[in-house]
C-alpha cells in the first residue's frame, strides 16, 4: 500500500536510559518551538513518558495535525515530518524519528517495514544484541533503505540489591519483609482510606524524595525482624551497577529485538523487504528474522496476486465462451489482454511509480476493458462471415467499421482517468497508481488492438477451420 498523507504524522524521541524527566522536557521545549514555526502545522499534542518503544522519564511522543489540503499550499505530511526530523538532530543525547501512521490502522504502530531479529539457539541478549546492531548497519549502508533502527529502549545501567538470604534469615529478617521494605520505601503503598471534609481520601505512605535519591540511602531501609528488632538493609544486602536492557521482547516465542525502517525514496517496500532478506541470509547460525504487521500481510498478499489474475482472466474467459457459444472466439479476444498490461506497465515504470495494490486493481480493470476492444471488431466480423463473406475480408470491413467506435471510447476512458493521474492532495497516491496505469495500459490495449486483434481472430479461426476439416474427413473415412 503507498504510504498516504493521512494529515498528521507522529514524532518519537528518545534520550538515553538514565535522563531524567528535566531532560526530557528540555528536548520536547526545542521539539515544540521548532514545530510552531512550520505554517503548515495546525496542532501539536506532547505525551510525557511515553512512547512506541516503551515508557519512561527518557521517552516522550507527539502527533502533530496537519492544517486542511487547501490552506497548505502543496506541503506534504511526508515533508514535514522530514523537515522536522533533520531540524531535530542537531539536539545531543536525544534520537527524534518523525513518521507517517501505517497505511492500515492497527497494522503496526507506524509507517514502513517491522522486522524482528530472533534468537532461536539462546545465545543470550548481548549475542542477540551485537547481530541487531551489525544488521542496522549494514542496512544503513544500503541505498534501498533508509531510517534503519532498533525500535526499543536503550541499554541502561541499573542498580542490584544483591541480598544475602541465609545472613538476613539468621538474623530473624525473611525475604518477603526485605522486598516488602524495598517497595513501599521506594515506590508506594497503599494503607486505608480516611474521611476529610466529607471526601473519602487514600493514605498512601512513601519515603520523602530527598531520603531515597541515592543508592546508598537505600541501605539505611529499616526492617523488622522475628523479635522487633529494627535491622538495616546494609546488614545483609550490597549494592552493584551494572548495564542491563530495560525491556526483553519475544516474537513467535523466542527473544527477539525489534527493527524498524523504511525504503529509501523511490524505492517501493517489496524492494526494502527483498533487501532486508538480503541482508539476513548473513547472519551467524542460530539467528533468523520474521515479518510483522503490515509487512508480513504483504509478503502474503503478494503470493496471491498470479492466482488473482489468472482468476480474472478465467472470468472473462467463460463470460465470452458462454456468449458466442464457442471456445475458439473468446481465446482470440483474450489474446489482446497482454497488450494493455504491457503499456500499464511501462507507464508506472516511466513515471517511477511502485507497483501496489491499486496498480494491480488497475490491471484487472484493463483485462475486462482491452476485450471490449476486440469484441467490437470480433463481434461484426462473425457477422460478416455469417453472410458469406470470406475469413479475411469479413476481418478487414470490420476492422475498418469498428476503427471510430474503438477510439472513441477508449478515447473517452483515457481521458476520463487523466483527472487521477494529475491529482493533487488527500489520497493522490491511490489516484495516480489507478489513473497511469489504467490510461498506459489503455493508450497501449487501443493502439495494438487496431492492428493485432484481426491477426489474432483470423490466425484462431483458421487454425479452429484446419482441425474442423480434419475431423470430418476423418468421420467421412471411418
Amino acid at each position: 500500500l503507498p504510504e498516504e498523507d493521512q494529515g498528521y504524522f507522529m514524532s518519537s524521541i528518545q534520550l538515553p536510559s538514565e535522563a531524567t524527566m528535566q531532560r526530557t522536557l528540555d528536548v520536547v521545549k526545542k521539539f515544540e518551538n521548532e514545530v510552531a514555526t512550520r505554517p503548515a502545522v495546525e496542532s501539536n499534542i506532547m505525551i510525557m513518558g511515553f512512547g512506541f518503544s516503551g515508557s519512561g522519564p527518557n521517552a516522550a511522543m507527539s502527533f502533530t495535525t496537519l492544517k486542511d489540503w487547501k490552506a497548505r499550499k502543496g506541503v506534504s505530511a511526508q515533508s514535514e515530518a522530514d523537515h522536522i526530523q533533520s531540524s531535530m538532530e542537531s539536539v545531543p543525547d536525544a534520537i527524534t524519528m518523525s513518521l507517517l501512521p501505517p497505511a492500515i490502522s492497527d497494522m503496526g504502530t507506524s509507517s514502513g517495514f517491522t522486522y524482528y531479529l530472533q534468537d532461536r539457539s539462546g545465545q543470550g541478549y548481548q549475542a542477540l544484541k551485537k547481530v541487531a546492531d551489525e544488521l542496522v548497519l549494514r542496512a544503513n549502508n544500503s541505498t534501498k533503505l533508509s531510517d534503519v533502527y532498533i525500535d526499543g529502549l536503550p541499554e541502561g545501567s541499573s542498580l542490584s540489591l544483591n541480598v544475602d538470604r541465609e545472613k538476613a534469615e539468621a538474623m530473624g529478617v525473611s525475604f518477603e519483609e526485605i522486598n516488602q521494605a524495598i517497595s513501599i520505601t521506594t515506590g508506594s503503598n497503599y494503607v486505608n482510606d480516611y474521611t476529610n471534609n466529607g471526601r473519602v481520601q487514600q493514605v498512601i505512605i512513601q519515603s520523602d524524595a530527598p531520603y531515597r535519591m541515592r543508592p546508598e540511602q537505600l541501605l539505611s531501609i529499616p526492617v523488622k525482624n522475628r523479635t522487633g528488632q529494627m535491622l538495616t538493609l546494609s546488614a545483609f544486602v550490597d549494592i552493584s551497577w551494572s548495564v542491563a536492557p530495560q525491556q526483553l521482547n519475544r516474537y513467535q516465542g523466542y527473544p527477539a529485538i525489534r527493527i524498524t525502517g523504511s525504503a529509501a525514496p523511490g524505492v517501493s517496500s517489496g524492494t526494502a523487504m527483498q533487501e532486508m532478506n538480503a541482508l539476513a541470509e548473513t547472519l551467524p547460525p542460530g539467528f533468523k528474522g520474521e515479518w510483522a504487521g503490515s509487512s508480513l500481510q504483504e509478503i502474503e498478499s503478494a503470493a496471491q496476486l498470479p492466482g488473482l489474475m489468472a482468476l480474472s482472466v478465467l472470468v472473462v474467459f467463460m463470460v465470452l465462451a458462454a456468449l458466442y457459444e464457442s471456445w475458439s472466439i473468446p481465446f482470440a479476444v483474450m489474446l489482446v489482454v497482454p497488450l494493455g498490461l504491457i503499456g500499464a506497465v511501462i507507464a508506472v515504470n516511466v513515471t517511477g511509480m511502485t507497483n501496489d495494490v491499486f496498480f494491480k486493481v488497475g490491471l484487472i480493470t484493463l483485462i475486462g476493458l482491452s476485450a471490449k476492444n476486440a469484441i467490437l471488431i470480433i463481434e461484426f466480423a462473425r457477422q460478416l462471415r455469417a453472410q458469406g463473406k470470406t475469413l479475411s475480408e469479413a476481418t478487414i470491413t470490420a476492422s475498418k467499421q469498428r476503427l471510430r467506435p474503438i477510439l472513441m471510447t477508449s478515447l473517452a476512458f483515457a481521458l476520463g482517468v487523466i483527472p487521477l493521474m494529475l491529482a493533487n492532495g488527500a489520497s493522490d497516491k491511490t489516484q495516480h497508481a489507478i489513473g497511469t496505469g489504467v490510461f498506459g495500459g489503455m493508450i497501449s490495449g487501443t493502439v495494438l488492438a487496431i492492428f493485432f486483434v484481426p491477426v489474432f481472430f483470423i490466425v484462431v479461426n483458421h487454425f479452429t477451420e484446419v482441425i474442423a476439416g480434419k475431423r470430418k474427413k476423418n468421420n467421412g473415412y471411418t
